[in-house]
């Protein structure tokens, strides 16, 4: 009976024992789940909206270059329209000379092309010569040109795909209509530069109608019909996208069967308004890690708490016997875990070095607005060049254009120069230094700034010592800082009516190059060379100029520092360490 009774006694411990380890067990996968989804919707919100803040600002730079390029080409059919030759051009008839004033102007405004038409709307000079005699009179530019006293902006439609942007306006002497002007914006060059960012990018009319976009087939359409065109998806597509969406916010919209971010601003200009779309595929990805790592480490506490119930329902004589085995089993155990904490460890390591790059690539993506702020002079001078070369073949003085030519090649090479900067910000490394004669960079930066100089009528003086100037650096990132200082000093000169820049080159303790300006000075000096900091109007400037000139000094172990001068004007002075003769010789 006693046996009985011990015997119902051990089934009654079996059974609650049993039981216990279910509910541990269901405890354990409630906790895990759990977990999942309240880090998944937390994880999923964080990041997606770090995408969208990154996606919102790259936009807001896109909107302000298109909305510079329409700004800085719409003045020019009324400067245009009042040029005394041009108006002679079309009383006399006689257009011999007309196509070459039009090829020098765009080379100086950057249009796409320029035309004049005369009264019946028939080309009379372009800078395309294709297109000398072609007939506008139908044309919507033309006509509307003609109907209003005002500068008139066309969107349209070419037959080979995509649009043509212009700016029109009438010209007329005294009371009598002799033509018209056309400019057409090239646009074009944005969708170039966007195609090479993951996003998808459209700009829409009033209308809605998409009139630049990444992709050219959606130009034409509305943003729901171009949305609406994706390839059909089979069975095995769907259920991929099925399980790779349930990680990521209500999309939206779908673009080829994809969940995308939609980024929106409005340009302020007729109602246009610019739109991105931005892949979850980041999120996912640093969403999925997480969680990976949390269902391992759910999954071995799992495991840990079957072991432990297990050895809870052996007998207590089979424990004490093999106690010897359990300490041994217990030492691997340890050991385990402890490899599989290192190992765990390593992992996080090398993705906070991945994200770590990955966040320095984003900053590349970023600095689009920084590198064209920086090629934006030599494209300036190799048109010039350009153009002064094709005058001296034409004129048979083939030795003085080679000169242009090998100008255009060491500014093609300055370019190049100026990109693998970026490279090398992207991996790590150092840069080499050489010395540099600073008179032969101040030069070579009033190169590059001749035509804008001549545009302007500034007058330059230039203060140089009788012996070179030399320092350790690098000479096309010195040549930056002083064609920034240059730049600045000629846009603080445009409301002067005598506009004047002196440039001092003076060796000291340190080579010192001072610009000075007789504009109206700097109101906010504090603020002067931080980022994105600009008195300029919306349009002329992102202010990087002087965020970027300060790094590059500072890199060369030298300061740049700003002031007002006494009489007036602004001064900015970029102080390097001078090179002394003996270590020029060394590092020859």
């Amino acid at each position: 009976m006693g046996t009985a009774a011990g015997r119902s006694l051990t089934v009654t411990r079996a059974r609650m024992g049993a039981w216990w380890m279910r509910l541990a067990v269901l405890g354990v996968l409630i906790a895990a789940v759990a977990t999942v989804l309240v880090t998944n919707s937390l994880l999923t919100d964080r990041f997606t909206a770090a995408t969208k803040n990154r996606a919102d600002l790259r936009l807001a730079l896109y909107t302000g270059n298109v909305l510079s390029e329409l700004r800085r080409n719409a003045i020019v059919p009324q400067l245009l329209s009042r040029d005394p030759t041009l108006i002679g051009a079309l009383n006399s008839r006689d257009y011999s000379s007309s196509s070459q004033r039009l090829i020098s102007f765009v080379e100086e405004i950057g249009a796409a092309s320029l035309m004049l038409l005369d009264r019946e709307g028939r080309t009379v000079a372009a800078t395309d010569r294709l297109r000398l005699g072609s007939q506008h009179g139908a044309e919507t530019y033309f006509v509307e040109a003609l109907r209003n006293n005002t500068t008139v902006f066309s969107t349209i439609r070419r037959t080979s795909g995509g649009y043509a942007f212009t700016y029109s306006r009438r010209i007329e002497s005294g009371n009598e209509v002799l033509g018209a002007i056309v400019v057409e914006v090239d646009l074009a060059k944005f969708e170039r530069a966007w195609a090479g960012f993951t996003e998808a990018i459209i700009v829409t009319d009033s209308q809605g109608t998409i009139i630049l976009s990444t992709e050219p087939r959606w130009r034409g359409l509305t943003e729901a019909e171009a949305l609406a065109l994706q390839t059909p998806q089979n069975a095995i597509e769907r259920a991929i996208r099925a399980t790779a969406d349930w990680t990521a916010l209500p999309a939206d919209a779908y673009l080829q069967g994809e969940a995308v971010i939609r980024s929106e601003a409005r340009l302020p200009f007729r109602g246009w308004r610019m739109t991105s779309y931005t892949t979850y595929a980041s999120v996912r990805e640093r969403v999925n890690g997480v969680l990976a790592l949390q269902i391992m480490g759910f999954a071995i506490l799992l495991a840990l708490v079957f072991y432990f119930l297990s050895r809870k329902t052996a007998s207590r004589m089979v424990l004490f016997q093999r106690e010897s085995a359990e300490l041994r089993a217990l030492n691997a155990r340890l050991q385990r875990e402890i490899a599989e904490r290192e190992r765990v460890q390593a992992t996080l390591e090398v993705a906070e070095q991945t994200l770590a790059q990955s966040s320095k690539l984003a900053a590349l993506g970023e600095m689009s607005a920084a590198v064209s702020h920086e090629l934006n002079q030599p494209l300036a001078a190799m048109k010039t060049y350009l153009a002064g070369a094709r005058l001296l073949l034409r004129r048979n003085r083939p030795e003085e254009a080679l000169a242009s030519f090998g100008r255009i090649d060491d500014l093609i090479e300055r370019m190049g120069a100026i990109t693998r900067q970026l490279k090398s910000y992207a991996r790590k490394g150092g840069q080499q230094f050489a010395p540099v004669n600073m008179g032969d960079a101040l030069a070579s930066a009033l190169s590059m700034m001749e035509p804008q100089l001549r545009q302007r009528k500034v007058r330059i003086a230039r203060y140089l010592p009788d012996a070179p100037v030399r320092v350790l650096g690098d000479r096309v990132r010195i040549e930056q800082v002083m064609i920034n200082l240059l730049r600045n000093a000629l846009d603080a000169t445009k409301s002067v009516r005598n506009p004047e820049i002196e440039v001092i080159l003076a060796a000291g303790e340190t080579a010192t190059l001072t610009v000075r300006d007789n504009g109206p000075g700097i109101e906010d000096l504090d603020a002067l060379f931080e980022p994105f900091y600009t008195t300029k109007q919306p349009g002329d400037g992102v202010g990087l100029g002087l965020a970027i000139s300060s790094g590059i000094v500072n890199d060369h172990g030298g300061r740049l520092t700003a002031r007002n001068g006494q009489e007036g004007g602004a001064v900015f002075e970029m102080q390097l360490p001078i090179l002394g003769e003996e270590t020029v010789e060394a590092a020859e």
